[in-house]
């Protein structure tokens, strides 16, 4: 399946702003079962972009620095990817939790791809007795990866609701489990935090979900938003894996990887400081277009 993707982030600002240092990590990075075809960047009043390290996880980072004042800055993204992920599929053969822990334990790669590099608590995603127990009883150390990890995901979407005004961005894990509502960054922390309760090395994913609308109706403009769920690493065998607590699904080709990283702090779509005063608000869109054909089943 191939998409175009179009992200559109505009601020609004009470006073002028003299200058602006953003950190923009909307381009897809390399990753399996996905591949970025084309990519453009453009802002709004302009600015200097230049290429930046990724300090944490796994994002091509772009800094982009407005020298000039200005009451609005508007940044859009524009990509196509095409993305061809197989579903996982449980086997008896897949290796249990205790053994995939045994084996991420064993790995002397502290590199950013790692599975090292997720298997402990981080700033934003601490260690949870509470969340811990509670993902526990789909964690058998003696259960398939596989099979144990989709049952977490599920649980997570059946036990919990999805409230877009229950939860901030800054919202910890606990918070969001203590009322069991909030968003797809709520879902996925609190899954993180189970999995590496567990000894399991699990990253956070950002980045897009193609959304179907209901039979009959049109795809709306600026009904999809930046996503957020889970990678596990499954052992060499397997690699990293996607869950998707929020819909209760794995990752498959539905899902377009922008950013992988510990926690939200490590992958944020942007970023930075700004000089000036008063209030801002900021307003997302993002439109995740197929452009292959639908599938009629006819020859």
């Amino acid at each position: 399946m191939r998409y175009a993707i179009r992200h559109v982030t505009r601020f609004d600002y009470a006073d002028p702003v003299e200058f602006a240092r953003q950190n923009l990590r909307l381009k897809p990075i390399l990753w399996s079962g996905q591949t970025l075809d084309d990519y453009a960047l453009s802002a709004e009043p302009g600015g200097r972009t230049y290429p930046a390290r990724a300090e944490a996880g796994l994002a091509n980072v772009t800094r982009l620095v407005v020298e000039r004042p200005t009451r609005t800055l508007t940044i859009e993204s524009r990509a196509t990817v095409t993305v061809d992920r197989p579903l996982p599929m449980p086997s008896p053969d897949d290796p249990t939790l205790a053994e995939v822990a045994a084996l991420a334990r064993a790995v002397r790669d502290a590199g950013p791809a790692s599975p090292a590099a997720y298997l402990f608590p981080s700033p934003r995603i601490p260690l949870d007795r509470a969340i811990a127990d509670w993902c526990a009883a789909d964690l058998d150390p003696d259960r398939g990866v596989l099979e144990a990890a989709i049952a977490l995901a599920r649980r997570i979407q059946r036990d919990f609701a999805f409230d877009p005004v229950a939860t901030l961005v800054d919202t910890p894990p606990a918070e969001a489990f203590a009322h069991r509502r909030g968003v797809c960054q709520d879902f996925a922390q609190i899954m993180i935090t189970g999995l590496r309760a567990a000894g399991m090395p699990a990253a956070y994913a950002s980045g897009y979900l193609r959304t179907l609308p209901p039979p009959g109706q049109p795809r709306l403009v600026g009904a999809d938003a930046t996503h957020a769920w889970v990678l596990l690493w499954c052992g060499p065998a397997l690699g990293w894996v996607g869950l998707d607590p929020t819909n209760g699904i794995w990752m498959a080709e539905d899902h377009v990887v922008m950013a992988v990283g510990r926690d939200y702090a490590d992958i944020a779509p942007i970023d930075g400081v700004m000089l000036g005063s008063g209030a801002a608000t900021m307003t997302v869109s993002v439109d995740v277009a197929p452009l292959d054909p639908p599938d009629t089943g006819k020859a």
